[in-house]
């Protein structure tokens, strides 16, 4: 079963939030990523609004209800309990929780589990009660995965930036997508699902799925927005789901 692909929409609300104006809109090149054919669509929505605005979520939310009902909604966070209070509000198919500083540029590391599973046990408890899945994002390294699926939960998502600033040098990436390999294997033993996440391309995509066959979902943003401007959106997402066929 390939991979499946939720489109990050971040980029695409921090080019909209540099003018007081609706477009782009997020809700509408979502709806052109759905009708292409990704899976869901992924939103962070930072406590600055820096990009996702609180006021998109309902949008998004509506969109997938009422247009793609087998989508899936994706949100991403620090689990504040202002977090935790929008996700509940919400209903995202999927929660994945990042350990993230409010003042980072982007999500560049994982949890350290086996600090922080005590914290993120009953967090995992109280999302997976009201029915979401949850996703922590995870440096690729099998040391600490036993903690992460001592939490509760459902899936980890690997933080692929390290493999994706290889652009430039084949031999590095070799290594990194071993890395993310070995990492994947652990998980796959523990029984934790898998998704992956940063700086993935139409380029680098394929050979992380072919290494990693059990990749249930990527989440990509910064790339897939990037192409969309040489591309468009749909025939962007097209190129990206052929990538996800390994």
């Amino acid at each position: 079963m390939a991979t499946k692909l939720s489109v990050n929409l971040n980029a695409v609300a921090m080019l909209r939030n540099r003018r007081d104006l609706p477009w782009p809109s997020v809700t509408g090149l979502g709806r052109i990523a759905l009708a292409a054919g990704a899976h869901g669509l992924t939103v962070h929505p930072r406590p600055d609004q820096r990009h996702i605005r609180f006021s998109d979520l309902p949008e998004i939310r509506a969109l997938i209800d009422d247009e793609f009902p087998h989508a899936e909604f994706n949100i991403e966070g620090y689990p504040t309990d202002d977090f935790l209070d929008l996700v509940e509000e919400h209903q995202p198919e999927q929660v994945t929780l990042v350990p993230d500083d409010p003042a980072q540029a982007t999500s560049d590391h994982g949890w350290p589990f086996e600090r922080h599973g005590n914290f993120l046990k009953p967090v995992v408890a109280r999302l997976k009660k009201g029915g979401m899945r949850v996703s922590l994002f995870a440096d690729p390294e099998p040391e600490g995965l036993e903690a992460a699926r001592a939490t509760g939960a459902d899936r980890v998502e690997f933080y692929t930036g390290p493999y994706g600033s290889c652009h430039s040098d084949s031999e590095k990436a070799t290594k990194e997508l071993e890395k993310l390999g070995k990492a994947a294997d652990a998980a796959v033993a523990l029984g934790l699902g898998i998704n992956a996440g940063h700086d993935l391309t139409v380029a680098n995509l394929a050979p992380l799925v072919r290494r990693v066959p059990e990749l249930a979902e990527v989440s990509i943003g910064h790339g897939l927005t990037a192409d969309a401007l040489e591309y468009g959106m749909a025939e962007t997402v097209r190129r990206f789901l052929r990538s996800c066929e390994g």
